[in-house]
């Protein structure tokens, strides 16, 4: 039995109907050569997908991390701990899906979207893996989501490359559940894991993980912070911290999820970084922010002050091993989103960025584990209390996350090339829009995920995403 980590508990605490807690991506693959015809709905596409789905059902292990379930029992005191499922049933969790004719990408992201709104059941290891054929033009898909207790999206990731080739004959290659283990505790070097913090608080797993709230008081104690110095810390991590305006984002939301998907070169976003000095995450941001502006004139609802975003950042190094938990540091940016000029709104995200990196390189691991916990914590109220969504300033607007994928390109999954691949993050209450986004063969896949009802035409965020990038790329 393993303790459940404090920034891990609080994925659990907080999650209900309305709020499922796992992310998730959608990994697009055109089939090998000889598997299918080219004519819509090869019958060929679905021999192979099927094949390719008893085939990956025989795995002769399954890697402890994906066999593990929560354990919350009134026995035990409201203690929260991982324990192995000894007798876990793939057939249940591993699932082959067809989409209906004429199985274009809008019926991909249908499926996708309402795969991606219901919650995983807690009696079990607490992850699936969807295989999706008749996607056209000779290609189908692979939909995973896993519970955000268990990983982050750094550690998600690197298990999906580790599934992957670039040798396009190779076969036999298993899927991310899976993969062999790997001798790692998962937490990155200088990081404490859940015992030690647990050990440090002289604790219990259940009171330390008792309340939402409760896990950022938690870890300033650790980390040796008196109120004060926790009051600064939360104050000056960001120069625009909780100071956000009420959007249409930050409402109540439902259990029903719309995704949407494009990728987009990064010769492009480079181009711009070139021109102006900034980050490509910078450019990124800025990309995101005049889109945010369109989208928000376009339905009437743009605030006088500048939205802002929440932006994860990962603790772990590029040659950490994967492994369970979530190790993260937030920073909270200026979207600018009340400055027309693309060229003057780049500029402040910059600025803004630049200064949330200088704060958050002055802390220790700890420190920045606790501004991490942090970022989530502050956005619980809204997202735990009925009612209170939408009728108080959010400490933020939305998350907007980058995450890098794989350097070499092109990749493979047994002979079937690796296309696309498109994150599936979380929304809560008072946050409806997520935003995240990855690298792969020289190009950025954007996946955004919105409550289906609070945030209308969630696809038209693509056309506004492309409008915003060719502004920027005529900065001069």
């Amino acid at each position: 039995m393993t303790a459940v980590g404090p920034l891990d508990a609080m994925f659990l605490l907080g999650e209900s109907r309305e709020q499922p807690m796992h992310v998730g991506g959608l990994m697009l693959f055109e089939l090998p050569e000889g598997a299918g015809r080219d004519h819509v709905f090869p019958e060929g596409t679905r021999d192979f997908v099927s094949r390719l789905y008893h085939d990956i059902l025989d795995a002769p292990q399954v890697n402890p991390v994906f066999s593990q379930r929560v354990r919350n029992r009134a026995l035990d005191l409201g203690y929260w701990s991982w324990e192995q499922d000894d007798a876990i049933d793939l057939e249940y969790h591993v699932r082959l899906s067809g989409l209906a004719r004429p199985g274009r990408y809008r019926e991909l992201f249908e499926l996708t979207s309402r795969l991606h709104g219901t919650l995983l059941d807690r009696h079990r290891p607490l992850w699936e893996i969807h295989l999706i054929e008749g996607v056209e033009g000779r290609r189908f898909g692979v939909y995973s989501k896993i519970h955000h207790s268990m990983i982050d999206g750094v550690t998600a990731l690197k298990w999906m490359q580790d599934t992957l080739t670039t040798d396009p004959t190779k076969t036999g290659m298993p899927a991310t559940y899976a993969l062999p283990a790997k001798s790692s505790s998962g937490v990155a070097p200088g990081l404490p894991t859940a015992s030690e913090l647990l050990t440090a608080l002289g604790r219990t797993p259940g009171r330390a993980a008792s309340a939402v709230g409760g896990t950022a008081r938690m870890l300033a104690d650790i980390a040796g912070l008196t109120p004060v110095g926790l009051k600064s810390l939360v104050n000056e991590h960001s120069a625009v911290a909780f100071q956000a305006p009420r959007t249409i984002f930050n409402q109540s939301i439902t259990g029903a999820r719309r995704f949407a998907a494009q990728s987009w070169p990064i010769e492009r976003l480079e181009k711009v970084r070139a021109i102006t000095g900034a980050t490509l995450n910078d450019v990124l941001l800025a990309m995101c922010s005049g889109a945010l502006r369109n989208y928000l004139l376009e339905q009437n609802a743009l605030p006088d002050k500048p939205l802002t975003a929440m932006v994860p950042v990962s603790l772990r190094g590029k040659d950490d091993a994967p492994g369970g938990g979530n190790a993260l540091s937030t920073l909270i940016a200026d979207l600018a989103t009340d400055e027309a000029d693309p060229e003057r709104r780049i500029k402040r995200i910059t600025a803004s960025t630049t200064y949330s990196k200088g704060v958050l390189s002055g802390l220790s691991p700890l420190q920045n584990l606790m501004v991490g916990a942090l970022g989530f914590a502050v956005a619980g109220p809204s997202a735990v209390l009925p009612g209170v969504a939408g009728l108080t300033n959010p400490p933020y607007n939305l998350v907007i996350s980058n995450v890098p994928g794989p350097a070499e390109s092109p990749l493979y999954w047994n002979r079937s090339r690796l296309l696309g691949m498109y994150p599936a993050s979380i929304v809560m209450n008072g946050q409806a829009l997520n935003i995240s986004v990855t690298s792969y063969d020289h190009q950025l896949h954007f996946g955004l995920v919105g409550c289906r009802r609070t945030v209308p035409h969630l696809q038209r965020l693509l056309t506004h995403l492309e409008t915003s990038l060719s502004e920027l790329e005529n900065i001069h």
